[in-house]
């Protein structure tokens, strides 16, 4: 075992296989005992099983690896990896953000056990999600690229499955894209499946261009990468790594589901060819539910560091909860310990500062459970007034995942619910009651 999930500097964390062995130990892994197809049936399974990990040994297809899918489906599974508690999640963030640190380059690690350049895409249990899709899909992969000036930069991009060693990307207009427009239109990446939740995380954090990725995962948790033939650099102890060239051919991508649980639509996209794969031993594959609780936990909570830090820069902020009602990246609801009457209004501007993609956000006391949708419900039906506590912004840039912003420009409206109490009471009183603490167990 690579080390202890302690959250104290200079301590390794756990891969991803140690840390599905690790939920296998404690109970909490549910393990499929009959064989289960990766056409539609394997997502089928993750998706009613959404929020407990699953592990699958036998898929039906004879392919070359075992399955774990929902892994880090709740921030609790974060958090038991991460060593912290959910309170501790933004500032252990935040604290990776600001603080990135370089990972330790080694001679060879676990993912170099096995390499091929004879790529068989077919024979990886890379599922059919959905039965509208456009095809198998890699769900978790994390695109791994370098550029002479702005270094290296990681992010998340789907990938449909194209031929036995091609696939078409999903990239959207952010740094990779600016990498390939500087390459000439053509670039060599490496990408990694099965990796720890550091780099998961740090993956899928919006920095600026220039900032590595992976030294903010080095930061939340000690890692080392390898070298692979191309010259780019992997974390050592992920499931599978490959090379490829993203070329200029396009071609149709999608329909596949997105964040929202609706289809995504068809764009012409770029097509890399894989031309290496390295792997484990007896690898693990990280299927990645579209649209379910992980792809969720790892889309919205990067972007909860980001609101806080807003946030802060006009009133004390004490907590951000991006919910997965809200697809874990239209929603979120803010506390903060109010000290001026218009503390509340002030937030709602930061907080769609902090996530432009934003569409709702209630702003709530100290007092209010932000991660209970019961009690920030109750401070919206006991605190807010709607024609002077409700901000209203119409014709504001929005998100693309959004089914409803317009589809050409994405504009949309976006509504803010101060739902913070009065510094001076008026009325009725704006706090809950508060009952006598008992042990129920002693009177039964």
């Amino acid at each position: 075992m690579i080390g202890d999930t302690l959250n104290v500097s200079g301590v390794h964390g756990l891969s991803f296989r140690e840390f599905v062995d690790k939920l296998r130990e404690t109970g909490e892994l549910v393990e499929l005992k009959k064989p289960v197809s990766k056409h539609l049936e394997l997502a089928g399974v993750a998706a009613a099983l959404d929020g407990k990990p699953i592990y699958a040994e036998n898929i039906k297809e004879n392919s070359d690896a075992r399955v774990a899918a929902n892994v880090f489906s709740t921030k609790d599974l974060v958090c038991d990896y991460l060593g912290c508690t959910k309170d501790e999640l933004i500032p252990k963030m935040i604290h990776a953000i600001n603080n990135p640190s370089k990972p330790k380059l080694v001679a060879s690690g676990p993912v170099l056990e096995v390499k091929t350049s004879d790529v068989d895409l077919g024979k990886l249990p890379i599922p059919f999600h959905a039965e509208k899709d456009g095809g198998p899909y890699f769900s978790s992969a994390i695109i791994i690229a370098n550029d002479k000036e702005f270094g290296r930069n990681c992010s998340f991009h789907r990938m449909q499955v194209i031929g036995k060693d091609r696939v078409v990307m999903r990239i959207l207009n952010r740094h990779l894209n600016e990498f390939i427009k500087r390459a000439g239109g053509e670039l060599d990446i490496a990408f990694v499946v099965g990796a720890p939740i550091n780099v998961l995380l740090a993956g899928a954090t919006s920095v600026d261009i220039g900032r590595d990725e992976l030294w903010i995962a080095n930061t939340l948790m000690l890692l080392e990468t390898v070298k692979l033939s191309n010259g780019i650099e992997v974390p050592a102890n992920v499931e599978f790594a490959f090379e490829g060239k993203i070329t200029k051919e396009l071609v149709d991508e999608g329909p596949f589901v997105d964040l929202t649980e609706t289809y995504d639509v068809v764009r012409k996209q770029q097509v890399m060819k894989v031309t290496k794969m390295y792997h484990r031993k007896n690898p693990i594959w990280h299927m990645l539910l579209p649209g379910g609780l992980e792809h969720k936990i790892l889309m919205g909570m990067p972007r909860e560091p980001t609101i806080f830090n807003e946030v802060g820069k006009v009133c004390e902020c004490k907590g951000v909860n991006i919910t997965p009602g809200g697809c874990s990246w239209l929603h979120a609801v803010v506390s903060i310990k109010k000290k001026n009457e218009d503390d509340g209004k002030k937030a709602i501007e930061a907080a769609f500062k902090g996530h432009k993609s934003l569409k709702h956000v209630v702003i709530v006391d100290e007092d209010i459970d932000i991660y209970n949708p019961a009690s920030v419900e109750w401070a919206i039906a006991t605190r807010v007034q709607a024609d002077n506590d409700v901000v209203i912004k119409s014709n504001e840039k929005g998100s693309s995942l959004d089914p409803s912003a317009d589809p050409n420009t994405y504009a949309t409206s976006k509504m803010g619910i101060d739902a913070t109490k009065p510094l001076v009471a008026h009325g009725k009183n704006f706090t809950k009651a508060k009952w006598m603490k008992v042990q129920v167990k002693d009177y039964l």
